[in-house]
């Protein structure tokens, strides 16, 4: 009796083990899940941080950063060697003319002049990859990676869309609009360094 008790209670604990174990592969914001782990350029990557973009009253998308290893300040994020990915769900259906004039907006906010004139061309081949995209629907994945020696990849539900950019400072001006001073949402930047 009492060793058929010590099993059902080991059975019982394994099986919490279990689900825990299975829980942890993913979080879930705004009824999306983003894995805890993301693979880029033959390395993984572990979630530093996500949360919801807020704009007025409207939920936007769910975005999640990806770095080789758990980071708290943009600095270090910035000055990272080595892949990341930036992932958005929309949460919303969306334009590409208003998503590319929000990625706009953000750009200008958080890099000055002479960082813009450096990411010119790049900027614009952006711009190209948003009007090749009709809209953004409510499920619709982005993600952009970075590969180092190859460039800026961006994907919407798993497909290349554009070429490769190949500037890591195009990639670091593309994280601002998250992380930099003036972020698209003050409380998502928060939330991506771990916050």
């Amino acid at each position: 009796m009492i060793k058929n008790l010590r099993i059902k209670r080991l059975l019982t604990l394994g099986c919490l083990v279990i689900g825990f174990s299975q829980g942890a592969s993913a979080i879930e914001i705004a009824g999306v899940k983003l894995d805890e782990t993301a693979h880029v350029a033959n390395k993984e990557l572990k979630l530093n941080g996500a949360g919801i973009r807020v704009k007025a009253i409207f939920k936007v998308y769910v975005a999640g950063l990806y770095l080789p290893a758990k980071k708290t300040t943009v600095p270090e994020i910035l000055d990272l060697a080595g892949p990341r990915r930036l992932t958005m769900v929309m949460l919303r259906e969306i334009s590409s003319e208003d998503f590319g004039q929000s990625f706009m907006t953000g750009l200008n906010a958080n890099s000055d002049k002479a960082e813009k004139s450096k990411i010119v061309n790049q900027t614009v081949k952006m711009g190209e990859i948003f009007a090749s995209i009709p809209s953004l629907k409510k499920g619709d994945t982005i993600t952009t990676d970075w590969v180092p020696g190859s460039g800026m990849l961006i994907q919407v539900n798993g497909k290349p869309v554009g070429e490769m950019l190949p500037d890591i400072n195009f990639y670091n001006a593309y994280l601002k609009i998250w992380l930099g001073d003036k972020p698209a949402d003050s409380a998502l930047k928060q939330s991506m360094l771990g916050g």
